[in-house]
């Protein structure tokens, strides 16, 4: 007999005996596919505002500094979205605790789509002063905070459902997210800086990438929507234990497997800014290059990463996920040798500097996500998953282009692969903590 129609739809599952209805199977591929929308669509909101953090934020915010300072600026703003992100996981969770999942994703992708484009309207400092740079920063936390409520769940429903031989490629087909973001918002940004003159840019031209993010996050917000509160997924959801849990009672149970899920992406995450947007700030500040150009060749980076992800779901399903990140981890720290030199020798270095980082980025970012997450068992692994993500980002990649272009800028170089080396040895370290804790267990 089927429930009523008013009925919670998340209670749902939960208020019947799920032997008496009829489950449909749901398709891996089927969930796999509104990860990447939905991925895609918040790494393109993303990779636009750190875009502009690097090119347009130091001259429309902060015309009062020099090129430098006003750049370490913005880049400081660009980490307070890190920050605000846990916050909104956890009120995220209440939400969804309180209504249900859909009312929880309704909330978090109107707020990231509107805060994203109201960055569109913002004047700039040379209108109102200080008061822009407020306005700016209260906008970054506003999307920090609804990328933290989005989490829906569904990589852990796709984890949990895919065969057990295939997890790792599985695992990888919602991380492909990242690239397409990254290739459609560098592309947008590459064709508006080739096509206007550097005025027009200044003037309006930044703000459309910011208003095609809020369609963009209209068509995602559907697409995973119809997932969200279909009947299956519900029952699926709840047949695996994936709930909102009380945030302290994770911590007090599993609070150190969030701490080594954190670390153990550490490499990866690490990589995730060093090619992305510092490269642009330093080619802006200290080289003759052309941005659109960089940008272009970026695009190929992403495509790059893109055919790593895929390449790190194979290999993870021959291998091991744990062992796929930790072999990662020691190229990343191969390279973090060399990448000072590459970037520092020209034209050509730079672009292999870019290219190889890309892919690297890749290989790793491909099982970042959930390598470790077994560990959460199924009561806590909904909220497990999303709050380590949420410290990996915090840790690995929020301060990353502040820090790099701070140390490289003053001291040279060397320091972005002292950077890289440290979330290496990160990565390393949380991955042999979780095996010692597995072996004693």
């Amino acid at each position: 007999m089927q429930p009523p129609m008013s009925a919670h739809p998340d209670a749902i599952h939960s208020a019947h005996d799920h032997g008496t209805r009829a489950h449909k199977d749901i398709a891996p591929g089927e969930i796999a596919v509104g990860v990447v929308v939905g991925r895609g669509s918040e790494y393109f909101d993303f990779f636009v505002y750190g875009i502009a953090s690097a090119l347009v934020f130091p001259t429309v915010f902060f015309p009062f500094a020099d090129r430098l300072t006003g750049t370490l600026y913005a880049f400081a703003i660009f980490a307070l979205a890190f920050v605000a992100r846990p916050f909104g996981t956890v009120l995220g969770m209440w939400l969804q605790q309180r209504w249900n999942r859909s009312v929880k994703l309704t909330v978090a992708l109107f707020l990231l789509g509107t805060s994203t484009a109201g960055m569109a309207f913002l004047p700039g400092h040379g209108a109102i002063g200080g008061t822009a740079i407020v306005l700016l920063a209260l906008l970054r936390i506003l999307q920090g905070m609804a990328l933290g409520g989005s989490w829906d769940g569904l990589p852990s429903l796709l984890a949990l459902n895919a065969p057990k031989h295939r997890r790792g490629w599985y695992a990888m087909l919602g991380q492909l997210g990242a690239p397409v973001g990254f290739i459609v918002a560098a592309a947008l940004f590459a064709f508006l800086i080739a096509s206007l003159s550097p005025g027009d840019f200044y003037a309006w031209g930044w703000r459309y990438p910011f208003f095609a993010a809020f369609a963009i996050n209209v068509v995602a917000l559907f697409a995973r929507l119809r997932l969200v509160v279909a009947d299956e997924y519900q029952d699926k959801m709840g047949q695996l234990e994936l709930e909102p849990t009380p945030v302290r009672e994770l911590f007090h149970g599993k609070g150190r497997h969030v701490v080594i899920g954190a670390f153990a992406a550490l490499a990866s995450y690490a990589m995730f800014h060093i090619v992305t947007i510092f490269p642009l700030s330093w080619i802006e500040l200290f080289t003759e290059e052309s941005v659109s150009a960089f940008l272009v060749l970026q695009v190929f980076g992403g495509v790059l990463a893109a055919a790593g992800i895929v390449a790190s779901g194979v290999i993870a399903d021959r291998v091991g996920r744990a062992r796929t990140l930790g072999g990662t981890a020691v190229a990343i720290a191969m390279y973090s040798g060399f990448a000072p030199t590459l970037l520092g020798a020209g034209g050509l270095g730079q672009d292999v500097f870019v290219l190889l980082g890309f892919l690297l980025l890749g290989l790793s970012y491909g099982q970042a996500a959930g390598a470790v997450t077994a560990n959460f068992g199924t009561r806590y692994r909904y909220t497990g998953a999303a709050l380590t993500a949420d410290l990996a980002w915090l840790v690995g990649a929020a301060f990353a282009p502040l820090v790099a272009l701070g140390l490289c800028a003053e001291f040279g170089l060397p320091y972005i692969g002292l950077y890289l080396l440290s979330g290496a040895i990160g990565t390393l370290a949380a991955l042999g903590v979780n095996r010692a804790l597995r072996l004693k267990s």
